[in-house]
């Protein structure tokens, strides 16, 4: 079923890593429409800041000439739908990737835990992913009434 959209907005900015706290907030700040509770605020945060240091880590490797794309819905049920998007190098085994603990970094200093965490504060996620041609991480947070 088709949620009814009654606000959106698309986000871009340089996959750098100081405009994921700019990301982080403007996001909660566009969602802040709904009245969400200091925590399910706090979720969304920290959802997104996951999801876009994971397109500026992993997606660009950190070469800072990528664009993050985000997109925010607001849909009638109080549920947020929000995209984050990069066009960067692409997830060769998503399923891996989403592993506990997994991280495609090879120097170790990455944890693994980014879609876990995305998973724990959000009430869906789904991840599409190209070689070479990007990734899109959807997540979904309903809100209560």
């Amino acid at each position: 079923m088709k949620k009814k959209v009654l606000n959106e907005t698309d986000l871009s900015f340089p996959a750098k890593s100081v405009n994921e706290s700019f990301a982080r907030y403007a996001v909660s700040s566009f969602c802040a429409q709904l009245d969400p509770t200091i925590e399910e605020l706090s979720d969304i945060r920290t959802a997104v800041s996951e999801a876009v240091t994971n397109a500026i880590i992993h997606g660009y490797k950190e070469d800072c000439n990528g664009i993050v794309y985000i997109n925010v819905k607001v849909c009638e049920d109080r549920t947020l739908i929000i995209k984050v998007r990069d066009k960067g190098c692409g997830i060769a085994d998503i399923q891996l990737a989403m592993t506990p603990l997994y991280s495609g970094d090879p120097s170790g200093e990455r944890g693994g835990m980014g879609f876990s965490i995305m998973e724990t504060f959000t009430d869906d996620l789904s991840v599409c992913s190209s070689i070479g041609k990007g990734t899109t991480v959807t997540m979904i947070k309903r809100l209560s009434d």
